[in-house]
């Protein structure tokens, strides 16, 4: 059975779509939803899917960052046995076929001219769907012959959605406004080993200084440059610079070691990929 997973923060487009499947493809599986791209990334590792509907738009990590952070999730290596039945096996895990939930046409455009993925056009209507559902039932019955989806393909497609979505990017920061103490000081981008956050704050620590801003981690990712900057967790950036290694504690969690820090930063599930192999 052909299974998917639906992600888009909207309630009622979530719901619209799902009916949709259910009338044009009954026979798929509906496994999970997510309400933003950090748990689709989640649940897609967790589940497996074939397929994945990802909004384009969505608060905190986009469909396009969550579809890059999937296509890095590690796939099986070969079938194994299902636990439900000794004599059943499930097909190896290449990775799930991407499609795009979106509004805006002229990425749905770019994605299905370089035929990496498909897309949905809100609200998603009947007859457009079907033929959505037609093109993933014929790729995915092809993938028996191959090794699953094209992984650089969908990387370069990804790349240039990405750069559509954001013609014009503002500059980066390159000063850190930050309180010390009773004064404010203004550190430089490069000298900030990492960002904490919780609720109010985020901790923008150096080297020598720890200091605190009201900028919320999701505003800083977009202002920072990404080459520089990595998320690691929703609360949590870490200078590239200044990553002295990555464990495993006895939990498997990935921790980032810090240059001259004790701290030992959680990589969250849905980053994992950003160090793949450990």
């Amino acid at each position: 059975m052909t299974t998917a997973l639906l992600a888009d923060d909207e309630r009622l487009l979530r719901e619209q779509l799902r009916a949709r499947l259910a009338e044009v493809w009954p026979e798929l599986e509906l496994l999970a939803e997510a309400k933003n791209g950090a748990e689709a990334v989640a649940l897609t590792e967790q589940h497996h899917p074939d397929i994945v509907f990802l909004d384009i738009r969505m608060p905190g990590m986009t469909g396009i960052e969550a579809a890059r952070a999937i296509a890095q999730l590690p796939t099986d290596e070969g079938a194994t046995e299902d636990a439900a039945s000794s004599t059943s096996r499930r097909a190896p895990w290449h990775g799930p076929e991407i499609v795009f939930i979106t509004a805006y046409d002229r990425y749905a455009i770019e994605a299905f001219e370089q035929g990496a993925v498909d897309y949905v056009l809100k609200p998603a209507e009947r007859e457009r769907l079907q033929v959505t559902v037609e093109r993933l039932k014929k790729r995915i019955a092809e993938r028996g012959a191959e090794n699953g989806p094209d992984a650089s393909g969908m990387q370069q497609l990804l790349q240039k959605l990405a750069a559509r979505m954001q013609p014009n990017p503002p500059p980066k920061l390159r000063w850190i406004q930050a309180t010390v103490g009773q004064s404010i000081q203004m550190i430089p981008v490069e000298d900030v080993l990492f960002f904490v956050s919780d609720e109010k704050y985020t901790r923008v620590q150096t080297a020598t200084l720890e200091a605190l801003i009201r900028k919320p981690i999701k505003e800083l990712v977009e202002e920072l440059d990404a080459d520089m900057f990595w998320q690691i967790h929703r609360s949590t950036l870490v200078n590239t610079r200044a990553i002295a290694g990555v464990t495993r504690d006895l939990r498997g969690r990935q921790l980032v070691a810090v240059r001259g820090r004790p701290e030992r930063l959680e990589v969250s599930r849905s980053y994992a990929g950003l160090f793949k192999g450990m």
